[in-house]
């Protein structure tokens, strides 16, 4: 965006200087394997609308950690 013009070979001894691999030979992490590694630190939630007996509405939310599938909050609400 300054207006340089840099050949493809600069840039790619660049990132080999660098230690980086060019694009096609990085090693990618899927999608699961970062959910993986990311597990102690995400957690996961769930809202929900249930009726009572009498008729009411109530909303649920709660979260849950995925390393441990303890549930960390679960709250009741007459309103989202």
């Amino acid at each position: 965006m300054l207006g340089n013009l840099v050949a493809p070979s600069t840039v790619g001894e660049i990132l080999k200087a660098e230690g980086v691999d060019p694009a096609p030979e990085r090693t990618a992490t899927t999608w699961a394997g970062f959910l993986r590694s990311q597990a102690d630190a995400l957690p996961a939630m769930g809202f929900i609308e249930i009726i009572t007996l009498t008729g009411q509405r109530q909303y649920i939310l709660a979260v849950i950690e995925h390393a441990t599938r303890r549930s960390r909050e679960c709250r009741v609400a007459p309103a989202p």
